[in-house]
């Protein structure tokens, strides 16, 4: 058996109810959502209980999948699953970086709540949009894209599928013509125009938030989504260029496996994506958790093969490497 790699979800993904029964049968998980709680009032509240309307707006929707992407995955770790090599989608690439160790579960959560701050400001100054596009090569759908002058490739998520993101106005022609080149749109649950140049003032005020942040070299190897590699030695920057720039998944996750590893395991609210590496590759195994029946079922899964040097869990969960006491969102 090669590497298991933890795979953290992104905006999305959110429902209501997510991480609740984590919460319920893990202390690991447990102790995540605490010390949210002591953060930002009402978090776990929001995850388990929260309004779908509640939940799409990004100053909450990222917050609620970072703990809940931790919650599984302290709560594999606790079962004695282990990762060896780690990535996460847009805002999941932030909580693989607290798990890999680069920054304290607390400081990783500050981070967030300014990231989904910012990223809500920009998106109520300009309405935007994103769909997915089915069924069309990534070339067709930048030629697509390059017909608009705010239309914009935002996530390469897998064979077959982009995901484009722009201004809300210029989107229903764009969907028209990805109908009529034999394609589908659909429109995601997200509420602004994430991973392109609307992000750009926002990711300029992030990169002023993040120099109250002390950064460590990752325990674990982590991989980018801009540049779809291994993190260097300026995490910083990465973090920076992801907010306006596309998601590269499908190179990634191909970097990944090139890297050793042969079995994901996506991590935190939904499946989908499990559902993308699938499609990326047929050679890997993949499994998903968000809820206790599946952390049983991928334990049993992979367990006995389970790879990877175990870590003290419970030191790192319950926060005590240094915080660098930055504002709370």
């Amino acid at each position: 058996m090669g590497k298991i790699a933890f795979v953290f979800s992104g905006q999305g993904a959110q429902y209501a109810g997510m991480g609740k029964e984590l919460y319920d049968s893990s202390p690991a998980a447990r102790r995540v959502f605490d010390l949210a709680d002591g953060i930002r009032k009402g978090t776990s509240e929001q995850c388990f209980y929260g309004k779908k309307e509640e939940l799409r707006e990004t100053k909450n929707t990222q917050p609620c999948l970072y703990c809940t992407g931790l919650a599984a995955a302290f709560a594999l770790e606790e079962a004695g699953v282990y990762s060896r090599a780690l990535a996460g989608f847009s805002l999941g690439e932030l909580s693989a970086l607290a798990f890999s160790g680069a920054v304290s579960i607390e400081d990783g959560f500050r981070l967030v709540c300014a990231r989904a701050n910012l990223m809500q400001e920009a998106s109520e100054r300009i309405a935007g949009a994103m769909v997915a596009v089915l069924g069309l090569e990534g070339e067709a759908v930048e030629t697509l894209c390059a017909k608009h002058s705010r239309v914009y490739p935002a996530n390469y998520n897998s064979p077959g599928q982009l995901v484009v993101a722009g201004a809300q106005e210029e989107m229903a022609a764009f969907r028209q013509e990805v109908k009529e080149a034999g394609g589908k749109a659909v429109p995601l649950a997200v509420s602004g125009a994430f991973h392109t140049p609307f992000m750009s003032g926002a990711a300029k005020k992030f990169a002023e938030e993040l120099k109250h942040y002390r950064f460590e070299t990752p325990e674990i190897p982590l991989f980018s989504n801009y540049t779809a590699r291994l993190y260097g030695n300026d995490p910083k920057e990465l973090l920076i260029r992801q907010m306006e720039s596309p998601v590269r998944w499908q190179q990634l996750v191909e970097r990944m496996i090139a890297f050793g590893v042969d079995t994901f395991i996506e991590v935190g609210a939904g499946k989908a994506l499990a559902g993308m590496i699938a499609k990326i590759s047929g050679s890997v195994a993949v499994y998903h958790v968000e809820n206790r029946e599946s952390l049983e079922f991928t334990v049993r899964s992979v367990k006995q093969n389970a790879q990877g040097q175990k870590r003290n869990y419970y030191r790192r969960v319950q926060g005590n490497r240094q915080s660098s006491g930055a504002q709370v969102c």
